[in-house]
């Protein structure tokens, strides 16, 4: 399927990356689970974690910068079991804190795709993802990348192949 006129693979990936995850989460072999967590300044460490079944997504991150914002964490299993999916993000859009470092991992599958976005869609504003310079993925981590990362984040997306049993 070629992409509409006008559209560049970054912009069409960042398009299409949340209708995949709304999808997994709508054919959840088991519930998808939100969760709403305090995204907190002040220069520690701060780590948020959820399972469902095999799979766990862990957000960790240092911030400095204004007060608590309120996050959420959504994770879902594909109906057929095949993929893991883990977004985390600030549901007003636009985080006001400067983050010094971010880490999401992802135990039990192994990322197919990610992205990391300065602004989430919210109120008729898009996604702006970080410059690919700016944070890195491996097999089970999204983080930035020390020294190009410009301290704004405002959401990270994950989808992750599971282990398949081979008869």
């Amino acid at each position: 399927m070629a992409a509409p006129s006008g559209w560049s693979g970054g912009r069409l990936r960042a398009a299409l990356v949340p209708a995949v995850l709304l999808c997994l989460a709508a054919r959840a072999a088991e519930e998808p689970s939100t969760e709403h967590f305090d995204v907190r300044p002040g220069g520690e460490v701060h780590s948020f974690s959820r399972s469902l079944g095999d799979y766990t997504c862990t957000f960790t991150y240092s911030a400095q910068g204004g007060t608590n914002e309120q996050w959420q964490m959504n994770i879902g299993v594909s109906e057929d079991n095949l993929l893991f999916s883990c977004s985390i993000w600030r549901p007003q859009g636009k985080s006001y804190l400067f983050f010094t470092q971010f880490k999401a991992e992802v135990k039990g599958a192994k990322i197919e795709h990610a992205m990391a976005y300065s602004q989430a869609a919210v109120g008729g504003q898009s996604d702006i993802p970080l410059k690919q310079e700016e944070f890195e993925i491996t097999e089970t981590t999204v983080s930035h990348r020390e020294g190009k990362f410009r301290f704004e984040l405002s959401k990270l997306m994950i989808v992750a192949k599971t282990p398949r049993d081979e008869l």
